[in-house]
């Protein structure tokens, strides 16, 4: 009976560790839980009800047609000193940016190093003028020093007063020291000693460190700026939990809860009810059922798409596509993850959600399967970040340097701009609907993040597609090649679902994480 007992428990037919029963999206989280969390603290949004057709159709067709990252605004600050000689003693410390006419030099020299970071930002900025400054009176009149998310502070010269005043902000701050680029700067000597480790041996001062100081590159200012950017877009985002939200294996309650508290999250829960009565709306309505068909014609006249499923699934998750995209706008929201979507999404919209997923996610939405808050914040990191589609993916055992990364919800754009070859297929285990199996590039770089449940430890890992199987498992599937020794991968590799995207973002992951007190373990160095 025993044996039995484990043999039962190891069948199952989804990608969720709950085997194959399908209603246990809401499992071990009541409605009330959905609005309170430990402690009946409010932590989830308000549950998505009362919603009609016509409300969420008139939002889906006057919606955009994807959401845009938010600008990361900067102030760059120049501190320096303004000496007057004096005779038979010290009165100038190290630095060549002493006096005004020097200050006016290097204002200009960092005008025109700002507008190359900016011609050059794959991501939204936007730079508030320069200003110098030589003491706090003077700090004080800053006039926009409230406006910026960022500073960057050109440490020519100046006390150190001047950073602490600019650290009470709550802003994060980018250190600049010159060496060899224009004049050297004094900051370039007792950045460390002085000021981050306070004339001790130890780091003192709260939410800095050596990671935010850059010497001399403009590039490592520019990657600092994507991570923030990703991070600022990140913190706050607003998400519809279709089902509400889950955690994979944990308790369902509990990883939302730290998601809200450390990612400021704030979910919007719709329940299935609720959407069923949309769904029955949208396919009696005749105009949203013709415009789905001739959407879903366009896109499978494409040379590059193979159809291998029904087209009527195809249709319907067009229609499933107009449904959330209206419920998106009307909520507010730019992202959007499905609970229990194998068993509870089929008998509504007729057709798998996954090719609907894999288009939002082609319109700069981020939406992801299994409503796993583990894994949804890196998801959403990365994709702020990048500016491009995610692949949220099941990984397999390291071995020999490979892994296998799979699941039925890929985007095609993955490189944020073109669409990649495509086979529509049934999404696997249950052979039915409409999954695509996303032909990735071989030899693209990607960088794959590893949660685990506490939200306390992240793993990066750097990585290479060298093969696009065909294996009877997720339809989109890549072979990857990593440096690392597999050993080392399985045993440092927490949680369950992995975050994939093209590029390599492991520095801006890292430097992101930090910020928010999640430790970022890059395997790949």
């Amino acid at each position: 009976m025993a044996s039995e007992g484990r043999d039962e428990h190891l069948m199952r037919t989804t990608c969720c560790p709950c085997g194959g029963g399908h209603g246990h999206a809401n499992e071990g989280i009541s409605r009330r839980s959905f609005i309170q969390g430990v402690g009946g603290a409010t932590v989830f949004g308000a549950a998505l009800t009362g919603l009609t057709w016509a409300s969420v159709a008139a939002a889906e067709a006057d919606g955009p047609a994807g959401p845009v990252r938010k600008p990361l605004v900067v102030k760059p600050i120049l501190t320096y000193d303004d000496p007057r000689p004096r005779p038979q003693t010290s009165w100038r410390s190290w630095g060549g940016v002493h006096g005004q006419e020097a200050a006016e030099k290097e204002l200009r020299l960092i005008k025109q190093e700002l507008a190359g970071i900016k011609n050059e930002a794959d991501f939204p900025v936007e730079f508030l003028p320069v200003t110098g400054v030589r003491n706090p009176d003077e700090l004080a009149k800053v006039a926009d020093l409230d406006q910026a998310d960022t500073y960057i502070v050109y440490a020519a010269g100046g006390g150190m007063n001047l950073f602490d005043i600019l650290s009470q902000k709550g802003k994060d701050i980018i250190l600049f020291c010159r060496h060899k680029s224009g004049p050297v700067y004094l900051w370039y000597e007792i950045i460390s000693p002085r000021y981050l480790r306070q004339h001790t041996d130890a780091l003192k001062v709260k939410g800095m460190d050596d990671g935010d100081v850059v010497v001399d590159s403009s590039g490592e200012i520019l990657w600092r700026l994507r991570a923030l950017c990703g991070l600022k877009n990140t913190l706050g985002t607003r998400i519809v939990a279709v089902g509400g939200p889950g955690a994979w294996a944990q308790p369902a309650d509990v990883v939302p809860n730290l998601v809200c508290k450390v990612w400021k999250f704030d979910i919007q829960t719709l329940p299935y009810d609720e959407l069923g009565g949309l769904i029955k709306a949208a396919r009696a309505d005749r105009a949203a059922v013709k415009r789905a068909k001739e959407r879903a014609a366009a896109y499978l006249k494409d040379n590059s798409l193979t159809l291998e499923t029904k087209r009527s699934y195809v249709e319907n998750a067009f229609l499933l596509e107009q449904v959330f995209r209206g419920v998106l706008a009307k909520a507010d929201c730019d992202a959007l993850t499905i609970n229990g979507c194998m068993g509870t999404i089929m008998p509504l919209a007729e057709t798998s959600a996954c090719l609907t997923l894999s288009l939002l996610n082609d319109s700069r939405y981020l939406a992801f399967c299994e409503s796993d808050f583990v894994v949804i914040p890196s998801g959403v990191l990365m994709g702020n970040i990048s500016g491009n589609p995610v692949f949220l993916n099941d990984p397999t055992y390291p071995h020999d340097g490979v892994i296998t990364l799979a699941h039925c919800t890929a985007p095609r754009k993955m490189n944020g701009r073109d669409l990649e070859p495509v086979r529509v297929l049934t999404h696997f285990e249950s052979d039915y609907g409409a999954a695509p199996k996303v032909e990735m590039s071989k030899g693209q770089v990607i960088t794959c993040i590893v949660p685990d449940f506490k939200l306390e430890r992240w793993v990066g890992l750097g990585a290479k597609i060298i093969d696009a199987p065909f294996m009877p498992i997720c339809r989109s599937q890549i072979d990857v090649s990593f440096t690392c020794d597999s050993q080392k991968l399985a045993e440092r590799m927490p949680g369950f679902h992995w975050m994939t995207g093209y590029g390599d973002y492991r520095k801006e992951i890292g430097y992101a994480c930090k910020k928010v007190g999640i430790q970022w373990e890059d395997l790949t160095a």
